[in-house]
């Protein structure tokens, strides 16, 4: 079993940050990422665009500077691993954390996918973007349904219902109509998000008076079939034909892998316990970095105001160890 400092779990922006803060106090933390790094920026739309400015991305003190404000997914995936050199940041690439012990001495054990490690502190920053929500429907597991989007051109000429109606439904919708798919667009809510990015709302709304994309309100989906998409609007129901459905119902974390490991979740809001200030769980040595903080409700906590989080933690752990010393 190797023994490590910190062991950070999950390599997305704020887990890069709070091994950056942590280095800033002397340790050197081990970052353990099943994917690469910023995976889940990745998994993101090829053309996606950021709601917040490139300097709100920044980490470590690293300048991100690009011609225009607002950064793509491209310039993002450039900047975190140019980030991840200067800073000469460890991380284990391809390793899944499957569960974290704590021992009677107080220390964790680390167990994934090629190893084991003993650690005095353990960080979860592991995000909530592999967790889809699920609308517990019939249909929902075939083939055709998928709850992420990345291009559409595969999708040219066919039939695509959108299901949702904030960022990621308006932006899959924009780019499925651009590449030539008859699109439309079921929301159960009873009018446009406020969550929209402003800069794009003017652009869906104009097509969808135009008639060019199907705009539904109100309406709950009851089930899929393979070529067919049932849902209801105030008790009336309606059939449509759908060839691909995307079900961006967006996303929650994984409340099980965090209550393995003693941490505490509350049932409404699905937000683990913890200290605010210095973001460690009820469990002792445990810190939550990131989105996952927020629990259910993502749209709390992003990359500008979680990269902050690292700070905290690192400043947390030196306190603790100036007053043991």
């Amino acid at each position: 079993m190797k023994t490590e400092e910190c062991i950070i779990v999950g390599g997305g922006p704020c887990g890069l940050a709070a091994a950056i803060a942590l280095k800033e106090i002397g340790k050197n933390p081990l970052v353990i990422e099943k994917g690469n790094v910023v995976n889940a920026i990745y998994g993101y739309p090829t053309h996606q665009t950021f709601f917040s400015s490139s300097e709100k991305l920044a980490i470590g003190d690293v300048p991100f500077i690009i011609e225009g404000r607002k950064p793509h997914r491209n310039q993002a995936l450039v900047y975190y691993r140019e980030v991840v050199k200067r800073k000469e940041l460890r991380i284990n690439r391809f390793e899944q954390v499957e569960h974290v012990d704590k021992q009677e001495s107080g220390l964790f054990h680390v167990y994934t996918s090629k190893g084991s490690y003993e650690t005095p502190y353990v960080v979860i920053a592991t995000g909530y973007y592999d967790h889809p929500n699920y609308m517990n429907i019939p249909g929902e597991e075939m083939e055709h349904v998928f709850h992420y989007f990345k291009e559409a051109h595969p999708f040219f000429d066919t039939d695509t219902v959108v299901i949702g109606g904030k960022n990621s439904s308006v932006d899959a919708a924009l780019e499925l109509h651009k590449a030539g798919a008859r699109v439309t667009v079921l929301y159960r809510g009873n009018t446009y998000s406020p969550s929209i990015k402003p800069w794009i709302l003017p652009e869906f709304e104009a097509l969808v008076r135009n008639g060019e994309i199907g705009m539904v309100f109100d309406a709950n989906v009851k089930k899929i079939d393979r070529e067919t998409l049932t849902y209801e609007v105030r008790g009336d129901e309606h059939t449509i034909k759908s060839d691909f459905v995307f079900a961006m119902t967006g996303y929650h974390p994984d409340h099980a892998f965090l209550k393995k490991m003693g941490v505490e979740i509350d049932d409404i809001t699905g937000r683990p316990i913890y200290n605010e200030a210095t973001k460690e769980t009820n469990v002792e040595n445990i810190f939550i970095a990131g989105v996952i903080a927020a629990g259910n409700n993502a749209n709390e906590i992003f990359i500008e105001n979680g990269r902050f989080h690292g700070g905290e933690i690192a400043a947390a752990i030196r306190g603790k160890e100036e007053d043991g010393a």
